[in-house]
């Protein structure tokens, strides 16, 4: 038995087939082509569903960028990324056009549920996941379930203000968390703080090789993360941050960096049973966060 497992995001589709166990059994991608629209993106999905399904498929788990209403399997907010995108009732499209259940959720609170089910977050029930990439992206899992909001949008950590009169962002709003503490914020402040466009990898090679430079804009970066991160420890006070995102590979060392940081800023019985950790599942965690749910709803029915 199989669940065809599809990640949606702005740059590219990640898809495969996991198990009932929750063994990616097979892994692929390919371009979204975002700007081409939504049509275009559901003969995607649909290619997908028609390449990995067979008649042992469970359903169909996907895991989207957007505000995604879990519950009634709809996007219902975020940017006009992929043009036609908001108001898309994908469940009910999948689940009419296959006649298989079907779920679509957020894609870091599926990040956050496959780190939870195979992952960093194995065996714990009550933690908090944000992933570090184009924006900030944030997950709240308690009691083993995710917090959704009165409006099924909760935990857009990103848009907390941490700057006063700051630099705009996409949203409409000024000083937010992720134009600060994003992956791409450290590229921007990289280029203006050394005069260089550079990429992630080539920040931490220098950063590896003791560049001071390259150090000091390391560290102011993740200052501006952890000023986020301080707010969400005093909210919520968890005993895990589980931290995903391209930067996780970094492992360790970024985690130091980041608690290091945290010293400073948060008081010590907030700190001494808190445990951070870098994402383990990858690639792979929006599909297993997908198919846990779909699992979870063919539990329920």
């Amino acid at each position: 038995m199989n669940i065809v497992a599809i990640d949606i995001g702005g740059t590219e589709i990640k898809y495969g087939s996991v198990t009932g166990g929750g063994e990616v059994k097979f892994s692929s991608s390919l371009a979204t082509e975002a700007s081409k629209g939504v049509e275009q993106l559901l003969d995607k999905i649909y290619s997908i569903v028609e390449k990995l399904k067979d008649e042992k498929t469970l359903g169909i788990a996907v895991s989207a960028t957007g505000q995604i209403d879990g519950l009634a399997g709809k996007v219902v907010g975020g940017t006009n990324l992929i043009p036609g995108w908001i108001g898309t009732d994908l469940v009910k499209i999948l689940e009419e056009k296959y006649s298989l259940p079907a779920v679509l959720e957020n894609d870091v609170n599926c990040a956050a549920l496959g780190e939870m089910w195979m992952g960093a977050a194995k065996n714990r029930k009550n933690f908090l996941c944000l992933t570090i990439g184009t924006g900030i992206g944030g997950g709240i899992v308690l009691d083993g379930k995710l917090l959704r909001g009165e409006s099924s949008v909760a935990a857009e950590f990103g848009h907390i203000q941490i700057v006063k009169n700051g630099e705009k962002c996409g949203c409409g709003s000024t000083g937010c968390y992720q134009s600060y503490a994003s992956t791409t914020a450290l590229l921007k402040l990289a280029e203006r703080k050394l005069g260089k466009k550079l990429n992630g990898k080539e920040i931490f090679d220098e950063v590896h090789k003791n560049n001071l430079e390259y150090k000091k804009v390391l560290d102011e970066w993740a200052d501006y993360f952890t000023d986020g991160l301080a707010t969400l420890i005093y909210i919520f006070n968890p005993s895990l941050i589980v931290i995903g995102g391209g930067v996780s590979k970094q492992g360790s060392f970024l985690k130091n960096i980041f608690q290091k940081s945290l010293e400073t800023k948060v008081m010590k019985n907030y700190l001494d049973i808190l445990e951070m950790k870098m994402a383990e599942r990858g690639n792979d965690a929006g599909m297993l966060g997908a198919s846990y749910l779909l699992l979870e709803k063919m539990k329920k029915s």
